[in-house]
């Protein structure tokens, strides 16, 4: 492993924090802390810790010795001063005193000491940093230190190769006993550049930031060359069958099996997000006729459990041509992965503890042949599973090509899990509306479906905007951000619109809304207008929606979790205008389409709605259009766009969008059509 150090780096770090306030301790702090968190294979979302001893003026302005720890919540990549909650150092020193110090007596202590009382909790071995006396102390879960103390025989191959440089800490949960025990080792080893925290992590410390990160680099090093003098051993690969389904075919079948019902009155489902992932070195391990064995002993350091549980799922090997038995094999596999879950909560879950069981469903799957899937409650959970997952696959890939893989106890991997500090690290805010849905939004580059993708992503859904003009759906999800994905489709092209979804099932793991709203409006009288426009309208405003709508249902079914479609109808469909025969005629197809999915499909809980909106002010594209229509009314824009408006107030796109939005939530509503056009009494379904 390379050091990253730079010193013109650290130099204009120093410079750019010195303007904030902040002192050089400090900015050096974060120079090297963001260089260990910027290396997935030292740190992974949140995981390890850094400090600093220094000195702060208090509220009094007086001098004061403080140590700068990360704080919970905050990631070593981009973590800045406020992530570096300063507390009053002598005080936490002198716990060391004590024998022992209960979770709530710590975190009140550590609280106790803060500088600013509107800090983030500081880390929970807070007091390990403190009770160590050097300057700057570094703090991760190194993939290839994890390798070597991953083992039976793991405290014999770190003294070999580490030596006085760094002394072995056993196993002890992390907290103040830990903090105890590891001081000792210290005290014991004064000339020590570090700790090796048996099947947790290493620590290193120094009398500067770059002697600390140094002494990173350079113990990492030396685990990576005992893994590389192993000469690793391949998995033996088991016997597969030579195709297996598709990543797109076989995610909706996972998504849907490892949804939970929450109510079934309500319709009302508990989903996962999928992130898929799949390269040489997973297919070696997840093709692994031992897979059974190595993957399920159990994560790599205990920390990771509150993000990935303890093992994996192994999903049955999807062979093409048979998914329906892929599926039952899928389901049955979930059964079992809960039963043994629900067992080994009962096993450690003590009278004298009586914790409440969490959710049981995996957030890790592996599918012999394709790869891995990472689940979470969104798209940016499932992405923090799967990498967790595939860094998981490197160290144990690398262990067992050293010995054998064996991780901390399962009994140890539980107190994690269900410790609180650590889930305090999760967060418990009420999820959004429309959280764990994956929606998919046609003619979303602009006006309405550009609307309608912002209203349905600030509800919590991830989306897919598809738009025939591939750029423009760039630029929406790209102001919508990470939980937005563009996809380029022609809806009237039936190839189009299956490899739309078929991405969508591979990015997000499946679908649960269509929002269907691409189409155009075809002028002229019908007694005059040419086929060719009429074909055309017909193309893009009824059997498009058919196209998107099949492909929908065929995933909301797989899925066996219900699914919500909309569809974008018009004032046409109900009250025609004259010279708009060739939009409206389509349209008013398209509005007895939505009902007729809502009959064929509600007993498979599929609701089918559709909004009739008139008159809409998308933007300044269409401005040009409502001026020349007021203008054959001799009428001025605004006054045209309230005509025959009840209400007399402009409708706007993000109107529809809501509308969307309301009619996706309202769990008991299929067959309707609502108007969003001010009160326009003509278009009212009568």
């Amino acid at each position: 492993m390379k050091s990253l150090w730079n010193d013109e780096d650290a130099k204009s770090m120093v410079d750019h924090y010195a303007k904030e306030g902040a002192t050089s301790d400090v900015a050096l702090r974060i120079y090297t802390s963001r260089l260990l968190g910027g290396d997935p294979s030292l740190a992974l979302h949140g995981g390890g810790n850094t400090s600093v001893k220094t000195t702060l003026p208090d509220l009094m302005g007086d001098d004061c010795e403080v140590i700068c720890v990360k704080g919970s919540g905050w990631d070593l990549v981009d973590i800045e001063p406020a992530g570096l909650p300063a507390l009053r150092l002598e005080p936490l020193k002198r716990f060391i005193e004590l024998d022992r110090l209960s979770d709530e007596d710590m975190v009140n202590a550590q609280r106790g000491q803060l500088l600013n009382s509107n800090s983030p909790n500081p880390s929970v071995e807070t007091f390990l940093h403190a009770f160590l006396p050097a300057k700057f102390v570094d703090h991760t879960h190194s993939s290839s230190v994890l390798a070597v103390t991953d083992q039976p025989d793991g405290t014999e191959i770190c003294v070999e190769i580490f030596g006085e440089r760094a002394p072995v800490v056993p196993y002890v949960m992390p907290g103040f006993a830990l903090a105890k025990l590891a001081a000792k080792t210290h005290a014991d080893n004064p000339n020590s550049e570090g700790l090796i925290l048996l099947k947790h992590g290493i620590f290193s410390y120094g009398a500067d930031a770059r002697e600390a990160y140094d002494r990173m680099i350079s113990l990492v090093s030396i685990a990576e060359s005992r893994i590389e003098a192993a000469h690793q051993k391949s998995f033996v690969p088991a016997n597969l069958p030579v195709r297996v389904a598709d990543v797109a075919s076989v995610a909706p079948i996972i998504r849907g099996a490892i949804a939970q019902i929450v109510d079934d009155e309500e319709g009302l489902w508990r989903r996962q997000i999928l992130e898929f992932r799949t390269s040489e070195i997973i297919l070696a391990y997840v093709n692994g006729s031992d897979l059974a064995r190595y993957s399920q002993v159990g994560v790599i350091t205990p920390d990771h459990t509150i993000r990935t549980k303890n093992w994996p799922l192994i999903v049955p090997v999807s062979a093409v041509g048979d998914l329906d038995g892929f599926a039952a094999a899928a389901r049955a596999a979930v059964t079992t992965f809960v039963d043994d879950y629900h067992a080994y909560f009962q096993r450690y879950n003590t009278t004298a503890q009586s914790k409440t069981e969490l959710d049981p469903m995996p957030r890790v799957l592996l599918v012999p042949g394709l790869g891995l899937f990472g689940a979470g409650k969104s798209a940016k959970d499932a992405k923090i599973a799967a990498d967790i997952a595939e860094n998981t696959i490197s160290v144990i890939t690398a262990a067992e090509g050293i010995g054998r893989y064996q991780p901390a106890a399962e009994a140890d991997m539980f107190e994690i899990e269900y410790w609180s500090l650590e889930q305090a690290k999760l967060g418990t805010g009420a999820e959004a509306p429309l959280a764990r849905h994956v929606a998919a939004v046609t003619g979303g580059g602009s006006g309405i479906g550009a609307a309608t993708v912002a209203a349905f992503a600030a509800q919590g859904a991830e989306v897919a905007v598809l738009d025939k003009d591939g750029d423009a759906a760039q630029l929406v999800a790209n102001r919508i951000g990470s939980n937005a994905l563009a996809i380029t489709c022609d809806v009237t092209d039936r190839l189009s619109v299956d490899r739309a979804f078929a991405e969508i099932c591979r990015t997000f793991g499946g679908l649960d809304i269509l929002v269907s709203i691409a189409g155009a409006a075809w002028q002229g009288r019908i007694g005059e207008v040419a086929d060719e426009a009429l074909r055309a309208s017909f193309e893009l405003n009824f059997f498009a929606h058919q196209h998107v709508a099949q492909a929908a249902t065929a995933i909301f079914r797989t899925q066996s979790t219900g699914g919500v479609l909309l569809f974008n109808a018009s004032k046409q469909a109900v009250n025609p205008s004259p010279d708009f025969g060739p939009y409206g005629l389509p349209k008013a197809a398209t509005m007895f389409l939505s009902r007729q999915y809502a009959l064929d499909y509600g007993v498979e809980g599929i609701r089918s709605n559709a909004v009739n909106a008139d008159r809409i002010r998308t933007g300044m594209l269409d401005d040009a259009f409502i001026a020349k229509r007021a203008h054959a009314r001799g009428l001025s824009p605004k006054a045209y766009m309230r005509e025959g408006n009840l209400l007399k107030r402009e409708v706007n796109a993000s109107d529809v969008a809501n509308a969307f939005v309301n009619l996706a939530l309202a769990r008991k509503t299929t067959g309707a059509v609502i108007t969003v056009d001010g009160g326009n009494i003509a278009a009212a379904l009568r």
